[in-house]
């Protein structure tokens, strides 16, 4: 059987050939704007009925109830719980995947429910600095002002008309996450709208 541990170690994330780009891809300046990716979080999958005994049991297992209105995220030791539908969540998180879905799974007991590993099916991009909400506005259709989109607010929107999730950190940092499949292709809109917000050399 081969060793787990390099198996792991032969992972590679769905933007690790941009690596390069996107490490040099942002700007300085009044508008700064650096991209990362944040491969590997773990990304777990929840579906189960909002009011039943299964899902306080899940709330119980993440220390935070799961969120329960559009746009809301909850924390709690290391997990971060993010709304989908009214019945769905993502919960992001440094536990190992395979431990998360079994304590969830044990949590939500006898109540119909699904739990899944989904880290491999999307990868988190993360813009920082002051120019970061511009960025994003220039190809997303949401209202990301701080009036409307308050920090710890994720949502599921477009970007470049790609289906993400938005999630806003705080007022310069905010995470992109997109399909695994979708990821190259956002990455790649974001390093070209990136490029508007470099400072303009003198004399230019």
């Amino acid at each position: 059987m081969a060793d787990l541990s390099t198996l792991q170690g032969l992972r590679r994330s769905p933007l690790h050939d941009m690596a390069t780009e996107i490490r040099d891809g942002g700007v300085t300046g009044e508008r700064a704007v650096q991209l990362a990716e944040l491969p590997f979080l773990t990304q777990v999958g929840v579906r189960i009925a909002p009011a039943s005994a299964g899902a306080r049991g899940i709330d119980e297992a993440l220390g935070a109830p799961l969120p329960r209105t559009v746009g809301e995220t909850s924390q709690s030791g290391g997990h971060t719980a993010l709304w989908l539908g009214p019945d769905e969540w993502l919960v992001v998180s440094a536990t190992d995947a395979d431990t998360l879905v079994e304590q969830l799974r044990t949590a939500a007991g006898e109540t119909p429910s699904q739990v899944l590993d989904l880290s491999a099916n999307r990868t988190v991009i993360e813009l920082t600095g002051p120019g970061a909400r511009g960025v994003l506005e220039k190809g997303c259709p949401t209202d990301l002002h701080p009036r409307a989109f308050a920090d710890g607010t994720a949502i599921v929107t477009t970007l470049a008309r790609v289906p993400v999730i938005v999630w806003k950190i705080d007022g310069d940092t905010f995470r992109v996450v997109p399909r695994a499949s979708l990821a190259q292709y956002v990455a790649a809109w974001l390093l070209d709208a990136v490029r508007e917000f470099a400072p303009v050399a003198e004399g230019a």
